[in-house]
């Protein structure tokens, strides 16, 4: 039985899968999104959303359902034997300055339901079994079965494959999966804690025999995990007692777990895909990479792929992106997943210092950063994910003397007055008057706006938003070059329209794209 045509199968219905598809729909694009076995279970490694990737959640209008069901923390405690070395807070310039405690279970039933709401449906028990990459069209022809063994093909445009760690997408096209030396085991259960500490914090607490992470969802419940030796397949997952001990030899105070409300065991490895891309198929998430748990990045790091990847296969489809954006998504996130990769990596031996000396370094490090804000300055942006950069050949100039090329700009993704200050669906374009409006500006504003007339909407923020960026643009006009996920492109005076021009054509934005009337913000 074959399907119809569509523009992207989406392999995979985990929270980047349903991201991903979200991003499509929204912007119009026919999606199937198929899944082999999604049965919700008690089970949920992941626990936290960091403040980035709530702000790229705002693109699907998902943040403040997810908030209403977690528990928000201000930052993250650091403890040796039950003493703290060290805090990293949240915050910084971004409106939501905390992290969220939510499991991934639910993350994804708000996800399921945003994208039905945009029309989606997902197509559960079907397993891909082959590709068929070899249209003269260059369509993506999909083999799926079903669990009765019913054979069905779907033929598409572009394949994501965001199938999990295990993803047969990868397997299917080839793709090595290369890994780090870090293997560990984790034992992880949620379970009421009583004398528990402050809940206003998540926890990662050092000790000779291992490490333990905390993780308040509120109400007195916690997620623990703990490393453990390697078990044999098929050994029990543990019980309170495991995790009571490990709580008694790490946490600070004397905290009693309760009945378990699950519990189980998993060997973390790091592995990366050679390559994120291999024509029209596409690579997110787990099945691009998998990295140490330690730092809780994991599924924030895969919707920063869904949304990376989002709004350029969308463009692709449309007509206004080139499909060249594509590798820009490869090089770009294929970067950061190796960044990831080699800071969880890092914190993880920071757990595994096992003799006095190197404890006494670790600690004592930890401290003197504390103290000298450096943890704020440096790590915060690390573990909430606000620093991510992009150093990519879609990058062009920074004028900026706050940003560089590839930075994030420190502005909202969803409209403020009801005005967006970046467009969501493709690059755009911020007028930036300086400190004060230069006497020809409205002359030099005019000329610009013909010149992108077609090419990218333009918008002029208002007083307040200009003194929330006099530190990031400065004192001289710009013309600032925005990606719809709200990272610089480029900052570039304004009297030069060509190099604006320019900095759109490396974004991937095409002279011949569909013409539509380019909104031109005014004040803001």
């Amino acid at each position: 039985m074959s399907g119809t045509h569509t523009d992207v199968l989406i392999v995979g219905a985990g929270p980047v899968g349903l991201v991903t598809g979200c991003e499509l729909l929204q912007r119009g694009a026919r999606v199937r999104l198929v899944d082999a076995e999604r049965r919700f279970t008690r089970h949920s490694r992941a626990n936290v959303l960091w403040p980035r990737i709530m702000e790229l959640l705002d693109r699907t209008d998902v943040t403040r359902r997810l908030i209403g069901h977690g528990h928000p923390v201000s930052g993250v405690g650091y403890y040796s034997r039950g003493r703290r070395i060290g805090e990293v807070p949240m915050g910084g310039t971004t409106r939501y300055p905390f992290a969220l405690v939510i499991s991934q279970n639910t993350v994804e039933e708000v996800l399921r339901a945003r994208f039905a709401e945009l029309g989606g449906t997902i197509e559960s028990g079907l397993r891909l079994t082959a590709l068929d990459r070899t249209s003269p069209d260059g369509s993506v022809l999909a083999t799926l079965e079903d669990d009765a063994g019913t054979v069905r093909t779907v033929r598409s445009d572009w394949l994501v494959g965001a199938d999990g760690a295990h993803s047969t997408t990868r397997q299917l096209l080839g793709v090595e999966f290369d890994g780090d030396v870090v293997d560990v085991s984790f034992a992880v259960a949620d379970a009421p804690v009583s004398g528990a500490p402050d809940d206003d914090l998540t926890y990662y607490c050092y000790s000779p025999d291992g490490g333990l992470a905390l993780g308040p969802f509120g109400e007195g419940v916690w997620r623990l995990a703990i490393t453990v030796p390697h078990q044999e397949p098929g050994t029990p997952p543990p019980g309170r007692e495991v995790f009571q001990q490990a709580v008694d030899a790490r946490a600070p105070g004397q905290p009693v777990v309760g009945e378990l409300r699950w519990s189980a065991v998993f060997r973390a490895r790091c592995r990366i895909a050679a390559t994120f891309r291999v024509g029209r198929c596409l690579l997110a998430g787990d099945a691009a990479h998998i990295t140490s748990p330690a730092g809780g990045q994991g599924m924030n790091t895969g919707i920063q792929d869904a949304v990376n990847l989002g709004w350029r296969l969308a463009g692709v489809v449309d007509g206004s992106l080139h499909e060249d954006v594509l590798d820009h998504y490869d090089h770009e996130r294929r970067a950061a997943a190796h960044f990831v990769a080699r800071t969880t990596t890092a914190q993880t031996k920071w757990g595994m210092a096992r003799t006095p000396k190197r404890i006494l370094l670790r600690d004592g490090l930890f401290h003197l950063a504390h103290r000298a804000g450096l943890l704020r300055r440096s790590v915060t942006p690390l573990v909430s994910q606000l620093g991510v950069r992009y150093d990519t050949p879609a990058s062009s100039r920074s004028e900026a003397p706050g940003l560089r090329a590839g930075d994030r700009v420190p502005l909202p993704l969803t409209p403020v007055n009801g005005r967006r200050l970046i467009a969501r669906d493709e690059p755009g374009v911020l007028l930036w008057p300086g400190r004060t409006r230069p006497a020809d500006w409205e002359r030099v504003k005019e000329r610009l706006l013909k010149e992108l007339a077609g090419l990218a909407p333009v918008v002029e923020p208002d007083a307040l938003v200009r003194r929330r960026l006099r530190a990031a643009l400065g004192s001289s006009p710009l013309a600032v070059v925005v990606r719809p996920d709200g990272h610089l492109a480029a900052a570039v005076p304004p009297e030069d329209p060509d190099a604006v021009v320019r900095a759109l054509h490396r974004l991937g934005v095409r002279p011949d794209r569909p013409q539509e009337p380019t909104p031109t913000g005014g004040a803001l």
